[in-house]
């Protein structure tokens, strides 16, 4: 620790001392940097109140256009960094410009930036140039205004300071003086301070306009570890002064002195690691041996397996405590005993001694012997012995090793599992189901039951048909490509399971037989991997499901013809409108014709509507025909709306006849249902006639005499994407036992029901795989009406489709 503590304060020294190095450093650049921002700074207001100076002597007159020329040329002669000084007139049209000879020109050369000659040359400005801009801010604001940098055609980088002429309060121009932002740079930077550190000028986008250092040695030169900004005044507009400083000393890795500390210190902490791993080796192998002398006589001691060791000559020369705990001898009581040893039983001598001359011969079988060993209280017990040689560490036999273990209790096991076995062959012997086990990768059949043997025979191929494989291939290995298995361990990764797999149902068709077949994975007593099936018989269960399908479809064409028998009226009355509108057309053209006061355009209007009526009528049996007719349920791909339009035009016969109006909202590009058109028509019909049924029995007000048949999408967690068809109306609901009966078979709140109405319903949404649901509607505590809404799944392709 206190070399550590050593090095620790060395290295903390060290950089502190660079901490205080470093701050050193960047105080120096930013000294050097306000120094040469001061001197530029000086230098610009020492111009601007000479330019102030000449403003004022123009508007006052005092010095015309000549005049203007030789103090510029005299301003710009002491001032290297002017390149141009222009009087401007107010309209900015140039008055008089002079060009500082400290700076070439290609051609003519005025106080215009590159981009703005560019821009006059192509047409109109679009943006303002950076002299526009500042010429309109000293115009509006009467007072120098400063530019910001731009770049002329010639590559120079410049910017513009502008002094407004200001005449009896009147506007009349400015003068106008450009600086080269390279000579500023060049000839107010100090030499002391440029030859410590690096000052550039940048614009507001960080780029470098001028700078002390090359360009090549800022591209390929260190990066500078140190700069600072300044703002120069009283430009602003983003001209940045920027100091650049570099590091100069070694650093710290490379110090002789902290190098040699280093080095000292890491050579002492490898010394006294060195001698603690010493030391921690020693009381190591210190511990092991006491560990290990610990463990072998615990190991003895703790031993439920009884040792014994003998020499040559069959004498005991070691019993551990287990073998004295079994017999019931002592140490002393054996050791060094020959035969016949105390825990022989009497009547078993010449077995044991004839058992012991095996072992001396080394003739003992290495599955071990089962003896009878008698204990010291005259008791006896089953035991399983195991002898080997017993080598010494040179490699030369010395004896014998004896292992004995009590097997009383593991063979009372074994015959308590013999007999568990028996029973439960038993058991599957006498199952009605088939039961067969098939290995996997030999395609031996391992075991089938009674069932299964007078099914199927003695043979695989019973198995293979129930497994769904072509008889006469009975291979049931597992590919390696077949994504269902896993090739690391060879087994199928959905059938083994704790459960088992989903149950199938098979049709074995020279058995005229259906099968409820689950399979599973094992792993047989000598450990191949195999198949078992359990066949159960539901041919009886398949009949009487096809015989509750027929009656249920037989129940769905009496519930039509029980709904359109109680709208035998309705139907009637709506029929009677059509054939009496055709009669009275009919005797209408009949009188007119024998009068002979029908024009042929008259009597072609009356055909026509004759012809309408007759086409109603028409659709009116056509539809109900349809509704009625019996027929196979064959589900196909239907529309939503189209289901809600037939239903609807049925259902408004009984409708009118009580005086019941309906609203009807379907949602737009619904997905296809694959549905039987025809039964969700019956259950719509069927809610939409109770609904009116239930509005006239309560005798409403003609306002409250309406239904709503919303058609509308849903998710839900339970169903995931359904479409919802409800029926609400405004009648006085249902009551509490009639909602826990409703769907009930031959139960009916009215007098004449029969009472399948809505159980044949439910029976209809629940053979789609949907829902069907009835609540009642509250203001409050009072009833307002009811609400039917049943939901039907949506077909899944079509719905991607869409």
């Amino acid at each position: 620790m206190s070399v550590l503590l050593f090095l620790a304060a060395i290295i903390a020294a060290f950089w502190y001392l660079r901490i205080e190095e470093l701050e050193r450093e960047h105080e120096s650049v930013k000294r050097d940097t306000e120094v040469a921002q001061q001197q530029i700074r000086l230098r610009l207001i020492e111009n601007q109140e000479q330019l102030v100076r000449v403003a004022r002597e123009i508007t006052t007159r005092a010095i015309d256009q000549d005049e203007f020329v030789g103090q510029a040329t005299t301003f710009a002669r002491e001032r290297p960094e002017v390149v141009s000084l222009t009087w401007l007139g107010a309209d900015r049209s140039r008055r008089v410009s002079y060009l500082s000879p400290s700076h070439t020109f290609n051609g003519s050369r005025y106080a215009e930036p590159a981009e703005a000659a560019a821009s006059a040359a192509s047409g109109p400005k679009v943006t303002k140039s950076e002299p526009e801009w500042a010429f309109e801010a000293a115009r509006d604001l009467r007072q120098p205004v400063y530019s910001r940098t731009y770049a002329t055609s010639n590559g120079l980088h410049v910017f513009q300071v502008q002094v407004p002429l200001i005449d009896r309060s009147a506007f009349v121009g400015t003068v106008v003086a450009e600086y080269s932002v390279e000579a500023l740079v060049r000839y107010f930077v100090p030499t002391e301070v440029s030859n410590r550190h690096g000052i550039m000028l940048l614009d507001p986008n960080d780029r470098v306009l001028a700078s002390t250092i090359s360009r090549v040695s800022a591209k390929n030169g260190e990066r500078p570890s140190i700069f600072h900004d300044i703002p120069v005044a009283p430009v602003g507009n983003g001209l940045i002064l920027r100091g650049l400083g570099y590091r100069t000393s070694i650093g710290l890795i490379s110090n002789t002195l902290f190098w040699m500390v280093a080095a000292l210190s890491a050579l002492t902490v490898w010394m006294l690691l060195g001698t603690w791993r010493h030391m921690r080796r020693r009381l190591q192998v210190q511990s092991a041996l006491v560990a290990e002398t610990n463990f072998r006589r615990a190991m003895e001691n703790s031993m439920l397996t009884g040792m014994r060791a003998m020499d040559l000559e069959g004498r005991i020369t070691y019993v551990n405590a287990a073998y004295c705990s079994m017999t019931g001898f002592s140490e002393t009581e054996l050791i060094g005993k020959l035969p016949p040893f105390p825990h022989w039983p009497p009547d078993r001598m010449e077995e044991n001694r004839r058992l012991f001359e095996q072992e001396l011969q080394g003739r003992s079988p290495a599955g071990g012997i089962e003896v009878k060993v008698m204990r010291k209280d005259g008791t006896q017990f089953d035991a399983r012995m195991y002898v080997s040689p017993l080598v010494d560490a040179k490699g030369n036999q010395t004896g014998w090793m004896t292992s004995m273990t009590n097997i009383t209790e593991a063979k009372r096991i074994r015959d308590q599992l013999s007999a568990s076995h028996e029973r439960f062959t038993t058991v599957l012997e006498g199952l009605d189901a088939a039961v067969s086990v098939l290995s996997v990768q030999q395609g031996e059949l391992l075991f089938a039951n009674r069932s299964y043997r007078l099914w199927f025979g003695a043979d695989a191929r019973g198995h293979a048909l129930l497994a769904g494989e072509h008889p006469t291939e009975v291979d049931v290995t597992l590919p390696d490509h077949d994504d269902s298995v896993d090739n690391l361990s060879g087994l199928p990764t959905q059938e083994l399971t704790e459960t088992g797999s989903d149950p199938r149902e098979v049709y074995i068709e020279s058995l005229d037989k259906w099968f409820d077949v689950r399979a599973r994975y094992l792993q047989w007593t000598d450990g191949r991997l195999a198949q078992m099936l359990i066949a159960t018989d539901i041919t009886a269960r398949r009949r009487a499901e096809e015989q509750a399908a027929q009656q249920a479809e037989k129940a769905q064409v009496t519930s039509r013809l029980v709904t359109m028998g109680e709208m035998a009226s309705s139907v009637a009355h709506e029929l009677n409108q059509p054939l009496t509108a055709i009669t009275n057309y009919s005797n209408g053209i009949i009188s007119r014709v024998k009068a002979g006061t029908i024009s042929t355009e008259d009597m072609l209007v009356a055909l026509e509507k004759t012809s309408k009526q007759a086409q109603r009528a028409g659709q009116i049996i056509h539809r109900i025909r349809a509704f009625v007719k019996r027929s196979e349920p064959q589900r196909q791909a239907a529309q939503a709306r189209e289901i809600v339009e037939d239903a609807v035009e049925l259902a408004m016969i009984e409708l009118r006849r009580r005086n019941v109006g309906i609203h009807t909202y379907v949602a737009q590009r619904l997905p296809s249902l694959m549905v039987d058109p025809i039964l969700i028509e019956q259950v719509l019909l069927n809610l939409l006639k109770n609904a009116a049924e239930a509005i006239d029995n309560a005798k409403l007000a003609p306002s409250r005499r309406n239904i709503e048949l919303r058609v509308i999408p849903r998710h839900t967690p339970e169903e995931g994407g359904v479409i919802e068809f409800s029926v609400t109306d405004n009648g006085p609901g249902l009551k509490e036992e009639v909602l826990g009966r409703m769907y009930e078979a031959f139960f009916s709140t009215k007098a004449d029901g029969l009472g399948i109405g809505l159980s044949l319903c439910r029976s209809i949404i629940e053979s789609h795989r949907g829902r069907i649901r009835a609540e009642n509607l509250y203001n409050g505590p009072s009833v307002v009406g009811c609400r039917f809404s049943f939901t039907l799944p949506v077909d899944t392709a079509t719905l991607s489709h869409h």
